[in-house]
């Protein structure tokens, strides 16, 4: 296949400019200009579109095993794929959780036989998420694990959080860290503050994050291994990060787009879509948020991909379950909201989904080097697109952005030198 005529942004390179792309044997063969097409070689024209490495998700939840009506592997990684996405990390909280070697390889192999995309699984930091005693790394990393969580849960006591940075140092992989102090916490469902109290629902109050995260980056910083914060919502939070990584602690974070673009006015109608975990935030945090992804704090944007049931949400606020899809609407949200809006240029918001998650995770992935694998993404920075849940390739539709419309979008999606997505 030869890509040509696109401008090629590949953050690993420093490269950005128009040139060809050739792929051979599923793997990137040569980047030039002028290239000329060889015998039974597929041309695309992609004059006026963007070509980047592939991007990757590495927070998502695909609910296989056990919770197969909301998502699977196989529904997942083909949201994934319509999403611009050829790679996702799939959190451990399924049913049974992963955390052992057996549901590992299950997913490996689910992921192997009907994933549309790389699928990198993340293994439980302790047995059954709870606390008490480190599940078996080792033998997970051995089946395919990349990272340690115990996401939907905090890791709740410092003394199990020392262990699992021990553990995991030597076996080089990083513990994504859910940061939410229970107690603090304690029921709260909407951050806590004026809208709370408007709505008469339990607030959860930002410091119940702030306190977690500085925890964890002095843990880091004791015992030498690598945290990162999973969904940060507070400007505090990030505060914290830039500080960790100016003294050289091993901590890097995630943001998703929902607290880019959303504040804690969406929930005043009750809409159980705006129901996230950790919750939105007033604007000043959304706004902080903004100026830690401008000045490089933030190392990567994740969905964190959370799908229920429509049943499950149609329920009263308090008892609905967190979490918001994300996968088919991520990039069109960030292009729309963060390079047209001006907030950072293209070649970040590239990195942010490529070498930024890869380097996370320490993934060979997110660069278009000749002789790494053909994974690629297209997108069409003019392309006007709506969201419409109706078409998700996703198996849930809950999300609080519904209707909006934005400019730019993913329009192909190539894995191992195969188009999976084609929007074009």
């Amino acid at each position: 296949m030869l890509l040509k005529g696109g401008r090629i942004v590949d953050p690993a390179s420093g490269r950005d400019g128009i040139a060809d792309l050739r792929i051979a044997a599923g793997k990137i063969a040569e980047i030039g200009e002028d290239l000329k097409a060889k015998d039974k070689e597929e041309v695309l024209d992609l004059a006026g579109k963007v070509v980047c490495p592939g991007f990757l998700d590495m927070h998502v939840h695909l609910r296989e095993p056990g919770q197969e009506w909301k998502e699977t592997v196989e529904s997942g990684t083909r949201a994934a794929a319509a999403g611009g996405f050829t790679g996702v990390a799939c959190m451990p909280n399924t049913h049974p959780v992963n955390d052992n070697r057996s549901v590992t390889e299950l997913i490996v192999a689910q992921a192997r036989l009907r994933g549309a995309v790389a699928v990198h699984p993340i293994g439980c930091v302790s047995k059954g998420q709870e606390g008490k005693e480190l599940a078996e790394m080792g033998d997970m990393v051995d089946a395919g694990a990349v990272a340690f969580s115990d996401d939907g849960k905090p890791v709740a006591t410092a003394q199990m959080m020392r262990r699992a940075l021990e553990y995991s140092k030597i076996f080089g992989v990083p513990i994504i860290d859910h940061c939410e102090e229970p107690t603090l916490v304690d029921g709260g469902v909407i951050h806590e503050g004026p809208v709370s109290l408007r709505m008469g629902l339990k607030g959860w109050p930002g410091v119940a994050e702030d306190v977690m995260v500085m925890r964890d980056i002095l843990l880091a910083e004791y015992t030498g291994g690598h945290v990162h914060i999973a969904h940060m919502s507070t400007g505090r939070s990030a505060l914290f990060v830039r500080e960790g990584k100016k003294r050289g602690i091993k901590v890097t974070c995630e943001v998703t787009p929902h607290h880019l673009f959303l504040t804690q006015e969406a929930v005043a109608g009750y809409d159980t879509d705006a129901k996230m975990n950790p919750p939105l935030r007033p604007d000043q945090d959304r706004m902080a948020l903004l100026e830690a992804l401008a000045n490089g704090t933030v190392d990567a944007i994740a969905t964190d991909h959370a799908p229920h049931h429509a049943d499950e949400k149609c329920v009263e606020f308090s008892m609905a379950p967190f979490g918001i899809v994300g996968l088919e609407t991520a990039v069109s949200l960030c292009l729309d909201g963060l390079v047209h809006g001006n907030v950072i240029p293209l070649p970040r918001l590239v990195a942010l989904f490529t070498t930024g998650p890869a380097g996370v995770l320490h993934l060979d992935k997110g660069t278009l080097a000749p002789g790494k694998d053909a994974d690629i993404t297209v997108l069409d920075l003019d392309r006007e697109v709506t969201v419409e849940a109706s078409q998700f390739k996703s198996k849930s539709h809950n999300t609080p952005f519904k209707g909006l419309k934005l400019k730019g979008a993913p329009i192909l999606t190539v894995v191992g030198g195969k188009v999976i997505h084609d929007a074009r």
